[in-house]
C-alpha cells in the first residue's frame, strides 16, 4: 500500500476499556497481515489518554491475549499515557499560529445550538469561536474551514470528507484536560514513523481530521486501509460498549481462523484444527485484501 518507497510501518492501538473482542482481533488480523505481506514493521501502541473509560488490568489483558495469538511486534510498546508533552508541544504550535480557541460548550450546548447533524451527532456551530475565553475546566477545539479532503483509502476507493460540515470545529483537548483521541494519534503516528494505517471502518470518519491535522502540523501523509467492522444480527459493531465478549485469552487457532474467515480469506478448514503457527505461515503467504474492497461491515455470528 504504501508508494513512497520507505520500509512499511504499520500499527495496531487499542484502547484498555476492556479484554479484547472479536472486532478488535479483526483489526488487528488485516493490520498485522498488511505489514507482514509488505515485509514491513509491526507497531503496538497502547491508547491510554481516556483514563475516565479504561478498565484496570485490561491493557495487560490485551497484551497478553495479542502474545497469545502469536502476533510479534517490533520494538516496545507506546503508551499515550507516557506521551502527553508531545500533545502538548503540538497544540502549542497550532495555539501559536492562531488555529486553535477555548470553548465552553458542553454537549447539551452543542445539541441546542446546532443546525445540522454529522456522522457523529450535531455539527458544532462554533458558538465559542469569536468568544476570546480563556481559563480551565474549558476545552480547545481547532478552527476547522469549508474545505473537502480527498483521499484513496486501499479498501473503500475514492474518499471524500468535509470535516468543517459533517464536524465542525472539533475539540483537541477536552474539558477535563485528556487530549483528544484525533490529535494524540496524529501525533504518536508520526513521531513513530507509521506509514500505512489499517484500522476499522468505525474510524472512517476520523481520517479527514487527521488529515487537517498532519498539514496544519507539517506531518507526512499516510496510507489507509479501513477494513469492515464486525456486526451482530441488529447491525451493531461489536464493541465492548455493546458487551461483546472477549475472545478466549489463552489463544484458539480456531477463533483466528474465523477472523481470517470474515476477513474474506477463505482459509483451509483444516488449519482451524492445527497450530497457530501453521495458520499464521498460510494467512502471510495467501494475504487477499482485495476480496475486501467496498465492504464497511460483515454480519457475524459469535458462539
Amino acid at each position: 500500500m504504501d508508494t513512497t518507497g520507505n520500509i512499511y510501518r504499520g500499527r495496531f492501538a487499542p484502547s484498555p476499556t476492556g479484554p479484547l473482542h472479536f472486532g478488535s482481533l479483526v483489526a488487528a488480523v488485516g493490520s498485522y497481515l498488511y505489514a507482514r505481506t509488505a515485509g514491513g514493521i509491526w507497531l503496538l501502541r497502547i491508547e491510554d489518554i481516556d483514563p475516565p473509560r479504561e478498565v484496570p488490568g485490561a491493557a495487560t489483558t490485551i497484551l497478553k491475549t495479542l502474545e497469545a495469538y502469536s502476533f510479534e511486534w517490533d520494538g516496545p510498546v507506546i503508551w499515550q499515557s507516557d506521551r502527553r508533552d508531545a500533545y502538548e508541544a503540538a497544540l502549542e504550535r497550532l495555539t501559536d499560529r492562531g488555529l486553535t480557541y477555548v470553548c465552553s460548550c458542553s454537549r447539551r450546548r452543542v445539541a441546542a445550538d446546532a443546525t445540522s447533524k454529522g456522522s457523529e451527532g450535531p455539527v458544532y456551530p462554533g458558538t465559542c469561536r469569536d468568544l476570546g475565553l480563556s481559563g480551565p475546566n474549558h476545552a480547545i477545539r481547532l478552527r476547522t474551514h469549508d474545505e473537502t479532503v480527498v483521499f484513496e483509502d486501499d479498501l473503500q476507493g475514492s474518499c471524500r470528507q468535509n470535516p468543517n460540515q459533517d464536524i465542525g470545529d472539533f475539540v483537541i483537548r477536552r474539558r477535563d484536560g485528556y487530549f483528544a483521541y484525533q490529535l494524540a494519534c496524529v501525533v504518536d503516528d508520526a513521531d513513530e514513523g507509521v506509514t500505512d494505517i489499517v484500522r476499522g471502518c468505525d474510524l472512517l470518519d476520523s481520517t479527514g481530521r487527521q488529515m487537517v491535522l498532519q498539514r496544519l502540523l507539517g506531518l507526512s501523509p499516510v496510507a489507509y486501509a479501513h477494513v469492515p467492522i464486525a456486526v451482530d444480527a441488529i447491525g451493531q459493531k461489536l464493541s465492548k460498549q455493546t458487551w461483546a465478549a472477549p475472545v478466549p485469552p489463552t489463544g484458539s487457532t480456531r477463533v483466528l481462523w474465523r477472523a481470517l474467515d470474515f476477513l474474506k480469506q477463505s482459509p483451509p478448514a483444516e488449519l482451524a484444527n492445527d497450530g497457530l503457527d501453521d495458520l499464521w505461515t498460510w494467512a502471510i503467504g495467501n494475504w487477499n485484501p482485495a476480496a475486501l474492497k467496498r465492504l464497511r461491515k460483515i454480519p457475524v455470528e459469535i458462539a
